[in-house]
């Protein structure tokens, strides 16, 4: 079959909103992929006045993601989209990408994947019924240095593992800013849209995927508390949980949203019996090793050092001293994810680099990890629970 780009359509990423301009810019750098439709807000103005900034032809902005669905599935298999990129409330994750598996269409989906477990459920059986590619975006598990973490932690340099921080403090919610407008507050602060968690379901999500990508373990059970700091907001907005992994490993996950003078400070330490690593992601080109009776030594991740690992090389972007951040991280998870549709198109084995991206797997474990926080974190007393399957 010849070369060609894929084919990207947009339920949700409209001009009114800032998350649909980074999946574009993203899945666009590697110059794999090109937007050919989509439904960018449920308010069919917005939807085409966003759809024409995108210079889309008139006939392939839809007023509904059903129509689009409906309509792109009878185009040429040539012509009509490869894949449906989702990034909407969370109540409006799991009926787009339902419609597109059930048409032969691909997914990437914003996390936590799904409004309920169920649904996530649903999602990973229809997967693996279809065969189809999804990915997951907690996009910090796209940047270098956190794949040169990985890559150490997996090749034994900090020997068997006993302790592992992560913690994501924000402050943009110390007040109560959604009941204001010109924010994007109010449906993440809103349990009919976000779900069950506030907090935890939109960054404690990303503190925990981090803490088991890192460390190749998983959570088992977790003492939680869970906070609503703000007077009348109806979700929690600050929450920490330890956790107990895999091979008796301790973790401590923080996460608020109230923590003022935070931006997205979200940082990671992990200690074994012979050495520690620590990344921030407000400083995202260093690692910082800590070994006994040395001095903290950093590792600089970019261009072709000579040591790092296969993992951290293949999604690195740019020479030596040059930061890659956020975008070029969410452009990560979408070249690997493009480059492994492609070799299915092609009938060809996907290498490990090119699946190295989060997947229906990671999502079903984040709505589990959603529950059993929200189980634990509600309670008068501190007590473990066991993992939510």
């Amino acid at each position: 079959m010849k070369s060609r780009k894929l084919k990207m359509g947009m339920v949700g990423g409209g001009i009114t909103g800032f998350i649909g301009a980074i999946h574009l810019r993203a899945a666009l750098m590697e110059n794999r992929i090109e937007l050919v439709c989509g439904c960018f807000s449920s308010n069919p103005e917005v939807s085409r006045e966003s759809g024409r900034a995108y210079c889309l032809p008139e006939e392939r902005i839809y007023s509904t993601y059903q129509e689009m669905f409906e309509k792109e599935a009878l185009l040429p298999h040539e012509e009509r989209m490869d894949f449906a990129v989702i990034v909407t409330p969370n109540k409006h994750h799991f009926e787009p990408a339902m419609m597109a598996l059930e048409r032969g269409i691909h997914v990437v989906l914003d996390k936590p994947m799904t409004f309920s477990l169920e649904e996530a459920k649903a999602l990973q059986q229809k997967v693996e019924e279809t065969g189809l590619v999804l990915a997951l975006t907690h996009v910090y598990a796209g940047y270098p240095a956190v794949k040169e973490m990985k890559a150490r932690i997996a090749a034994g340099e900090l020997g068997n593992l006993r302790r592992i921080y992560v913690e994501y403090p924000q402050g943009w919610l110390a007040e109560r800013i959604e009941i204001k407008s010109g924010n994007n507050a109010g449906w993440r602060t809103d349990p009919n849209l976000s779900g069950k968690a506030g907090c935890m379901g939109d960054i404690g999500t990303h503190a925990w995927h981090l803490c088991e990508y890192v460390s190749g373990l998983k959570v088992e059970e977790m003492c939680a508390e869970l906070n609503t700091f703000v007077p009348g907001r109806p979700i929690d907005d600050d929450g920490t949980a330890m956790m107990r992994m895999e091979h008796g490993v301790k973790a401590l996950l923080a996460a608020s949203q109230v923590a003022i003078g935070n931006a997205n400070n979200i940082n990671i330490r992990v200690y074994g019996e012979k050495g520690g690593l620590k990344w921030i992601q407000e400083d995202p080109n260093k690692l910082f090793l800590h070994t006994p009776h040395n001095p903290e030594q950093v590792i600089y991740v970019g261009g072709d050092y000579p040591y790092l690992s296969q993992r951290a090389q293949w999604n690195i972007r740019t020479p030596g001293g040059h930061p890659e951040g956020f975008i070029e991280a969410f452009a990560n998870i979408y070249r690997n994810f493009a480059l492994t549709v492609a070799a299915q198109k092609a009938e060809e084995q996907p290498t490990p680099e090119m699946l190295d991206f989060p997947n229906v797997y990671d999502g079903v474990r984040g709505m589990q990890f959603i529950e059993t926080i929200v189980k634990a974190g509600w309670n008068d007393e501190a007590k473990w629970v066991k993992w939510v399957e």
